[in-house]
């Protein structure tokens, strides 16, 4: 791959009201872990997701939530159905069944912060 093409994502940035809830949400509802440099460098929270940084900003959410069918952001998981359970015992629910095709099955959820979140698997 040439060296001047991008080959990897570093930082998706999401923005919420509500910083501290919606970083809760991301690590005990979700599962992901924050930088190991958060709070040297880092003020808002940065989870690492896979070697890439999803990072929660102040700020309202810049989508428009009834208009806007598609996620800021698709999380990969290895079971959709324990990625389900896991929100449910956190009384998260889905915003619709899980919708399958032949490469993929996903659901959708939002985080406190209104932002619209794919939880997927790829076949």
């Amino acid at each position: 791959m040439p060296k001047d093409i991008p080959k990897q994502i570093s930082v998706v940035s999401l923005w919420a009201e509500d910083v501290p809830a919606t970083a809760h949400f991301y690590q005990e509802v979700i599962g992901l872990s924050l930088c190991p440099c958060q709070g040297r460098h880092m003020d808002p929270p940065h989870f690492d997701v896979g070697g890439a940084y999803l990072t929660i900003l102040q700020g309202k959410s810049v989508l428009d939530q009834n208009s806007n069918p598609f996620p800021v952001i698709a999380l990969t998981v290895d079971d959709v159905d324990a990625a389900i359970e896991r929100l449910k015992a956190h009384h998260i629910d889905l915003l619709k069944d899980v919708a399958e095709d032949s490469d993929a099955r996903w659901g959708f959820v939002r985080d406190p912060g209104g932002n619209l979140i794919e939880l997927v698997h790829w076949k």
